[in-house]
């Protein structure tokens, strides 16, 4: 029987490339079919001012009518479908990397709006939100009290 000596940092180089092949492997589109709703969902970003949240959500390819929102006092929630269209050639491949179907996203707001005063404007695929702030919200006080101290 052979004396091993036992090396602990090779568990480390082990897990390490099995990490960089599952990385590998999401990096190419044809795995992204595995993740079902994520490769879809439209990017956000959200911009808060003393009076309105800003949302910007990122819908390229879909026309205006194809989107759903809805906006509640804590929350925006934006659905749709992007269809696929479909053109068949004789002798011809397509390759499409591009995400058809249906998706949804939730998105919180830090804080509660006016939902009956939300505007919105589509353009370039970019659909740009102005949620107010409520007045409740922009003028809340909030007191601390602190624990007396023991002597």
């Amino acid at each position: 029987m052979a004396l091993v000596r036992y090396n602990p940092w090779q568990e480390f180089s082990s897990l390490q490339r099995q990490l960089n092949r599952l990385f590998d492997d999401v990096m190419i589109p044809e795995s992204w079919g595995d993740f079902g709703n994520l490769a879809k969902v439209p990017a956000a970003e959200l911009t808060e001012t003393d009076d309105a949240l800003h949302l910007k959500l990122e819908v390229p390819g879909m026309e205006a009518k194809d989107l759903d929102i809805q906006v509640t006092a804590d929350s925006v929630s934006i659905s749709g479908e992007r269809k696929s269209e479909t053109k068949s050639e004789e002798n011809g491949r397509t390759r499409s990397e591009f995400r058809y179907g249906k998706f949804s996203r939730v998105i919180p707001l830090p804080a509660r709006i006016q939902n009956t005063n939300v505007t919105a404007e589509y353009k370039d695929g970019i659909l740009n939100l102005t949620l107010p702030i409520a007045q409740e919200e922009k003028n809340k006080v909030v007191k601390v009290s602190l624990p007396e101290a023991t002597a």
